[in-house]
């Protein structure tokens, strides 16, 4: 009885170790970095200021309609890549809706880094 109370110990540990590694939520997001001199294949670029206001491309959208016009750019586009520029002072639930955009639509993002700047 001693022994099998050690396996189940075991199995235990092993189980929370395990458990603990496993991220199913995580986002996945391409960080280039900032000290590299290539540039990253771009399909379109969405940006946000400071204002909270939205761009793709250089016009402006309200956030609802993002989505579509994303939609009709990158239609026929295959592996569309979208460049994310966020000023650093705009909260990041701002950055996540974006992000949950191109999640839903199974597009990859990358996120601007300004290069030299930490």
């Amino acid at each position: 009885m001693s022994s099998m109370t050690d396996l189940v110990f075991l199995l235990l540990i092993f189980f929370m170790i395990t458990s603990t590694l496993v991220s199913p939520n995580a986002i996945k997001l391409f960080l280039p970095s900032s000290s590299s001199k290539t540039p990253s294949p771009q399909t379109i670029a969405v940006s946000i200021d400071k204002d909270i206001k939205y761009y793709v491309g250089d016009k402006e959208f309200q956030f609802e309609a993002i989505e579509g016009e994303l939609l009709t750019q990158l239609a026929n586009i295959k592996d569309a890549t979208i460049v994310l520029n966020v000023d650093k002072s705009v909260p990041t639930e701002y950055l996540v809706k974006v992000m949950d955009i191109a999640n839903r639509n199974q597009f990859k993002m990358i996120l601007a880094t300004a290069p030299g700047q930490q």
